[in-house]
């Protein structure tokens, strides 16, 4: 029963050390951007971007490179159609969409992609 607690017990430190291993850093303020809406010809979203940084030592590159990667965020969503802006799933590919462009310009700019994942905390459209 010892030997059992003390694998349990190291499996769990080691997945604490892997996890210790990320920052995040939420870009301020949150971004409030435009889209093209069908009925209204212009709608806006307001949404809170979290990103998941691997090494507490590059949180100072990616706050850096934050006008670059918050402009490739901003251009994504402005260019999304409306029926994608308002749907769940659509924003789950808008999401895959913006941290694939964000893997993207930090791989050109530091030669590593740095962020792990993107996360929307909160997401408002009207």
């Amino acid at each position: 029963m010892n030997k059992l607690f003390l694998l349990l017990l190291l499996m769990c430190s080691s997945l604490t050390v892997k996890a210790s291993d990320y920052v995040y850093y939420g870009f301020q303020p949150d971004i409030i951007t435009n889209y093209v809406a069908v009925k209204k010809k212009m709608g806006y979203v307001r949404l809170t971007v979290e990103l998941m940084i691997e090494g507490g030592n590059n949180l100072e590159v990616v706050e850096h490179h934050s006008p670059l990667l918050r402009d490739a965020i901003i251009n994504i969503i402005g260019q999304q159609p409306e029926e994608k802006i308002k749907s769940i799933n659509g924003r789950h590919e808008i999401q895959r969409e913006c941290q694939e462009r964000i893997q993207e310009l930090l791989k050109q700019e530091t030669g590593e992609t740095l962020v792990k994942k993107l996360m929307f905390t909160q997401w408002l459209d009207n």
